[in-house]
């Protein structure tokens, strides 16, 4: 591959993996530094740090009550993968983290699919078992909920390292919200909301979809005939919700909408405006994010919104990072080769920091545990930066 064809590689592939602010810029002041291939061996991302081994399931929830509001047309439709403490040993291979030709979409999407081969990108080595035996126990649950246009895969590392530590974790693809994410009987959907959200309100359309889709969600895996098997490990007096980018922002749409969700945390999504008129009644929500894409002096970000949480909350900002700094891309990035100068830090550290943090959230509001690491800045933690405007 010449110096160009390195050069424009190396720029689409951050067109995927930044925010669209930030693609021009880390694209040119990248070009210099393109000078390895674009590797086509499928990364890993980092083993899980809890003492339960991981097990795995897919879920296919069909809403029958709603018409799918961006193909207007058949029922809402979800793709949920479950992970649950599970028994060591037990379970088969680790699950794939994309079907090739999600991963192909995806590619294509952002021009890529003649730069990096699909089936290494689909082949990412994760470490949850499928059909592993559950570890006996009641858990508290956590919905994962992704950023617009990308799979419920990109928080697969989040996922795993909350289930090894005692957390039953279902992250959500929703339906004609990402560029590619399989269904049953071969059906690949893409991003029919992409269009019909530009502009004004677009983040509030989609955040009030995923209230709706969470609520749906929770009546299927707590109520009186749930849909998953294991549904028993769930303790349904202990749930939170979490996510990233617009993912992130619906937490506090459903926080408002459903009461059954005690604690939230949006990791660098711009939060849906004005504030929900309800509130959230006090509950507990954190702030998790880049310095970089979300300024505390710019309009439409989380400063509006923070003045109105009236409960325990946190705005905590990693040093380093960009939008993707708490999904798997960082960690994929390095093993690919990837020159990021927008994002120093390196990806098993962004990882790390957004699990301790994330988990330390939800062991204090879900568990009751004391986690000393959210009571301000620390010396061994010197790109956490607390923020109270």
């Amino acid at each position: 591959m010449n110096t160009t064809r390195r050069t424009a590689a190396v720029a689409a592939l951050l067109a995927l993996l930044l925010p669209a602010p930030l693609v021009a810029a880390s694209a040119a002041s990248a070009a210099p530094a393109a000078a390895a291939d674009v590797r086509t061996t499928a990364p890993e991302l980092p083993a899980p740090t809890g003492r339960f081994a991981v097990g795995q399931e897919d879920l296919h929830l069909v809403d029958r009550g709603r018409t799918d509001p961006w193909a207007h047309t058949g029922p809402r439709e979800l793709m949920v993968t479950l992970r649950y403490p599970a028994q060591r040993g037990t379970g088969r291979a680790p699950a794939p983290y994309l079907s090739t030709e999600e991963a192909r979409l995806i590619l294509a999407d952002k021009g890529l699919d003649r730069l990096i081969d699909p089936a290494a990108f689909a082949a990412t080595r994760a470490h949850a078992r499928v059909g592993a035996r559950p570890a006996e126990g009641r858990y508290p649950l956590i919905v994962l909920s992704p950023g617009f246009t990308v799979p419920r895969a990109t928080l697969t590392s989040l996922a795993e390292d909350l289930a090894s530590r005692g957390y039953v974790v279902a992250a959500v693809d929703h339906a004609y919200e990402s560029a590619a994410t399989a269904f049953p009987g071969g059906r690949i959907l893409t991003c029919l909301a992409c269009e019909q959200t530009r502009g004004p309100g677009g983040i509030e359309a989609v955040t009030e979809v995923r209230a709706k889709d969470v609520s749906f969600l929770l009546d299927r895996l707590t109520g009186s005939r749930p849909a998953w098997r294991h549904a028993g490990l769930i303790d349904t007096g202990r749930i939170a919700m979490g996510g990233h980018s617009i993912g992130g922002a619906s937490a506090l749409t459903a926080m408002a909408a459903d009461g059954r969700i005690r604690a939230g945390i949006d990791m660098d999504g711009t939060l849906p405006e004005p504030y929900p008129p309800a509130g959230i009644g006090g509950r507990p929500f954190m702030l998790l994010g880049s310095a970089a894409s979300v300024p505390g002096d710019q309009p439409g970000n989380w400063q509006g919104p923070w003045q109105h949480f009236d409960g325990w909350k946190r705005w905590i900002t990693l040093d380093g990072t960009d939008h993707f700094g708490p999904t798997d891309y960082p960690a994929l990035r390095d093993q690919l080769g990837v020159p990021h100068p927008d994002a120093p830090l390196p990806g098993a550290r962004a990882l790390e920091l957004t699990r301790t943090y994330v988990s330390a959230f939800f062991d204090r509001h879900l568990k009751g545990q004391t986690r000393p690491v959210l009571d301000g800045p620390r010396a061994d933690a010197p790109e956490v930066r607390f923020h109270n405007p």
